[in-house]
């Protein structure tokens, strides 16, 4: 059925139609691709975009990563295994370091890790691993051998380090981890057994040889002090022999003890020798009174009593008796007696009194001479006593000191001889039953998971690298371009470039729709038609070029589809091959070229004359390019733009084949002769530069872009392409059933 001019008016225009027919409506100066104007806003791809890519790619991406687990398999599987075998260290930092003395009782400190790191360095260094090296041939076995053994002369002398030995210590335990990796099992368990055995005896070493040296140094240091010993209690000795005691101080303390006593003996006798003289000197005057202060005052005082009671009575007698009395004579007789006893009695006291005195003094000479002599020896035992305390300072010091480094000896040699259990074997090393290497599905799993991202970022990458056209979104997006069609790929062309002795019959199996891929190709024209005669409402198209950025695009191919579609519609076309150096119209139709547009240009003859009907399309006509000819492409301007003025009058639809636009002058004012220009990519092939550079040609021309056309869409390059696989199963079945 025919398309009029009314149904193309009231079909809606797509949104970004404006903006891909005219250019120069919306943009100023010449023509720059949308990711610069418009910054890294757009620069950003959408997230679906990507998953996209993996889905493009995702039997690549499958294969490489079978490959890729494959081949780590295989690797693994040839691999020869190795064993690891463990044995556990119990170091306890808070174990007596001895069994006697301060040894006993003394605990390390709180610098656990220092002291764990120490020992885990001791476990590794060659006085521990050497003798297990040695036993169990681990140089060989490491593959320290031949010509690295006979580097140099010293190469026995050299440290060992046993590269599949690892020493580690879980956290915030006292237990460290000696392990070992071998091919053999056994062979695993056995050094890292020794290795523990090994460090214990080392660690037993050192602290034998330390205590052995330090007890060898402090026998030789109890010689020196035994002498000294000896020196200093001799030289004791003789300062007591010169003092002629035999303990200085002993004797000064009793001196200075018994001189105190004299002291107070000599005081005592000072005052009693005084109270004594003033007695002598009282009765030496001859007084009753002195005699009575004497020490014999008592029984004078008696005395006296007795001579006035003598007194009293013989004077009452007297008075009462008279002097003849016997009584008076009694009386008298008595107080004379008494008289008597008093002279007497004085006598007695004085010589007394005298003896007292003499003996006083005497004694008081006595004890002066005492204190004296005392005093002497006091001074002479004090005036040596710092001289002796020194002495026996250091004589008493130097015993000591003696005593306690013989003890210390002994305690050292016994301590010397017990092997501190702080360190011990808690857990020996047991051989493995499974390999700890080749982890097979360690391996495979990293191998999955580090292919799959390679490939996942190659899959990316390769699509930022791609500087191609791929979909319709990506060139909106980049070139600020309509794609006004997208054609598929088909696989089989013999329908579509027949020779030209069965190009009937390929058409007409194109126009009528065949079963295979020929049927989305030919959907995909019809939708193309449509798309370019519905893009502009002011005017109507009567006349299109379409170029490329370059050779092998397929926009011959397009033009005669396009052409043919149109006429299906039994719509006048005309398509001419402006490609003047290398046509290709007349072989995609069958035809000859033998007459075209070059006889046309070089000559007067009409250009309807050399016009080429189908019989099986009576309303398309084809003007061919004619005889290759240089002068005709030179001439082409001045007659091109007549012979479109011409056929515009006496066609609905003029299609233009012309060559591609860089590097030609003729697409140029074919450009501005036509009333619109279609841009043919190829997809996944051509540059988006490429197509930059000849949108940015157009727009300076002031041409009319109608848009571009991908040609050879893969549906796997965009999920925009995906309908076209839809295409032979919709017409399948209901192609099938009419058969």
């Amino acid at each position: 059925m025919p398309v009029n001019e009314e149904f193309h008016r009231n079909l809606p225009v797509p949104a970004d139609a404006y903006r891909a027919l005219d250019p120069m409506r919306y943009a100023s100066g010449a023509y720059e691709p949308r990711e610069r104007r418009d910054g890294a806003e757009d620069s950003v791809l959408p997230l679906g975009h990507y998953f996209w890519i993996l889905k493009r790619h995702r039997w690549k991406i499958l294969s490489f990563v079978l490959a890729g687990v494959l081949a780590t398999f295989l690797v693994s599987s040839r691999l020869q295994p190795v064993y690891e075998s463990t044995v556990t260290i119990d170091i306890d930092r808070q174990m007596p370091t001895g069994v006697i003395g301060q040894e006993a009782t003394r605990t390390s400190g709180n610098d656990s890790d220092q002291f764990l790191a120490t020992q885990m360095r001791l476990m590794q260094s060659d006085s521990v691993l050497r003798p297990v090296a040695r036993k169990y041939r681990l140089l060989e076995v490491e593959g320290l051998t031949g010509s690295e053994q006979e580097r140099g002369a010293g190469a026995e002398e050299a440290p060992i380090a046993l590269k599949h030995l690892r020493v580690e210590r879980p956290r915030n335990t006292y237990l460290v981890h000696v392990s070992y990796r071998s091919t053999d099992p056994r062979l695993a368990a056995d050094v890292a057994n020794a290795v523990a055995h090994s460090y214990l005896e080392h660690t037993f070493n050192i602290r034998y040889r330390s205590s052995a040296g330090l007890s060898a140094f402090m026998e030789k240091q109890l010689e020196e002090l035994r002498a000294k010993v000896e020196q200093s209690s001799a030289a004791l000795a003789q300062f007591e022999r010169e003092l002629n005691v035999i303990n200085p101080e002993e004797k000064t303390s009793i001196i200075a003890s018994r001189l105190m006593q004299l002291n107070t003996e000599f005081t005592t006798a000072q005052a009693d020798r005084v109270r004594k003289e003033a007695a002598y000197r009282s009765v030496q005057s001859g007084t009753l009174e002195a005699a009575q202060v004497s020490t014999q005052g008592d029984s004078l005082r008696r005395l006296g009593e007795k001579i006035e009671d003598a007194q009293a009575r013989f004077a009452e007698i007297r008075a009462h008796y008279g002097a003849n009395h016997p009584e008076y004579k009694k009386a008298a007789a008595q107080l004379a007696e008494a008289r008597n006893l008093m002279q007497t009695a004085q006598v007695n006291i004085a010589r007394r009194v005298d003896v007292e005195y003499r003996e006083a003094v005497a004694r008081e000479t006595m004890l002066a001479q005492a204190v004296s002599a005392q005093k002497t020896e006091f001074d002479r035992l004090n005036s040596r006593s710092f001289e002796y305390q020194t002495l026996k300072r250091e004589a008493e010091a130097d015993k000591k000191l003696y005593e306690e480094l013989v003890r210390k000896i002994k305690e050292a040699g016994i301590n010397a001889s017990f092997q501190n259990s702080s360190i011990r074997i808690a857990d020996l090393a047991r051989p493995a039953m499974k390999p700890v290497y080749p982890n097979i599905k360690l391996n495979v799993l990293l191998a999955f998971f580090a292919s799959l991202l390679l490939a996942f970022a190659v899959a990316i990458l390769s699509d930022l690298l791609d500087n191609t056209l791929r979909d319709p979104e990506q060139v909106a997006r980049t070139l600020s371009a309509e794609v006004v069609g997208s054609l598929p790929v088909v696989k089989n062309w013999r329908g579509l470039t027949a020779p030209a002795a069965s190009a009937s019959t390929s058409l007409v199996r194109a126009a009528e729709g065949v079963i295979g891929d020929e049927t989305g190709y030919h959907e995909a024209i019809r939708t193309l038609r449509n798309s370019i005669l519905l893009t502009d409402f002011d005017r109507r198209l009567r006349s299109i070029l379409l170029t490329s950025a370059g050779p092998g695009e397929g926009k011959s191919t397009i033009a005669v589809r396009l052409a043919m579609a149109h006429a299906e519609q039994h719509r006048r076309t005309l398509i001419i091959d402006g490609d003047l150096r290398r046509p290709s119209v007349h072989r995609k139709l069958g035809l000859s070229a033998a007459v075209g547009l070059s006889n046309v240009i070089l000559s007067d003859m009409p250009w309807t004359e050399a016009l080429t009907k189908l019989d099986h399309l009576p309303d398309l006509d084809v003007l061919t390019a004619g005889p290759v000819s240089r002068r005709a492409s030179e001439l082409l301007e001045r007659r091109l733009l007549e012979i479109l003025e011409e056929a515009s009058t006496q066609y609905d639809l003029v299609i233009l084949d012309g060559p591609p636009l860089p590097g030609f002058a003729e697409p140029l004012y074919m450009a501005t002769a036509v009333d619109g220009v279609v841009v043919v990519g190829r997809a996944g092939q051509t540059s988006r530069k490429a197509v930059a550079s000849v949108l940015g040609t157009l727009t300076r021309l002031r041409a009319n872009v109608l848009g571009i056309v991908l040609n050879e869409v893969h549906k796997e390059m965009s999920d925009s392409y995906y309908y076209y696989g839809t295409y032979g199963k919709y017409y399948r079945p209901h192609q099938q059933a009419e058969a």
